[in-house]
């Protein structure tokens, strides 16, 4: 009986620790701000094909790509106007679309580049770009975009794939929040 005990105390633990250590899965989508209600907390973006998402934000995103957008805080989020150019990095919990983080991407966001891959390597967070001058770029590749950007890259065609690079600079180094196929 102690045995029994001390095989369910274990399993018990065992089991909170794989719900404690899962990680929620990010999406990513990008389309073009319609909405900012600051009421409700929540930000309408429509896609390319015309489908309206609408997320809700925290405390907890992150806005990046614009200086007048607020540092990379939530307040950014506030000044995001209607048209503005984003990829909003999400979770989905019982039904409901959270913003983890939105980049602004285009003319007056975040830096773009476009070239073929030369090396993805998601677990080191390295992504190796070559122009079409012949001149690579090499970033570091923020954890969101390890896991989910470029995910329309088939397995194999990694060094041919023609891609747009969404990055910023941190102390010199060059840090893709996103990309994706071209």
């Amino acid at each position: 009986m102690q045995k029994l005990k001390i095989f369910g105390m274990a399993f018990l633990f065992a089991s909170s620790l794989t719900v404690c250590g899962a990680q929620e899965a990010v999406t990513a989508v990008e389309g073009t701000v319609k909405k900012v209600d600051t009421s409700t907390k929540t930000v309408v973006v429509e896609t390319a094909d015309g489908t309206d998402h609408t997320f809700h934000y925290v405390g907890k995103a992150a806005v990046h790509g614009a200086e007048a957008t607020g540092h990379g805080t939530v307040e950014g989020v506030d000044k995001l106007g209607e048209g503005s150019k984003v990829v909003v990095h999400y979770t989905s919990t019982g039904g409901k679309d959270t913003v983890k983080e939105i980049d602004r991407v285009g003319d007056d966001g975040m830096k773009a580049t476009k070239g073929t891959v030369e090396e993805i390597d998601r677990g080191g967070k390295k992504l190796v770009v070559k122009a079409a001058d012949g001149t690579k770029d090499t970033f570091r590749l923020s954890d969101d975009a390890a896991v989910d950007a470029g995910k329309g890259i088939a397995k194999g065609s990694e060094k041919t794939a023609h891609v747009t690079v969404y990055y910023t600079e941190s102390a010199g180094k060059k840090v893709a929040h996103f990309f994706k196929p071209d």
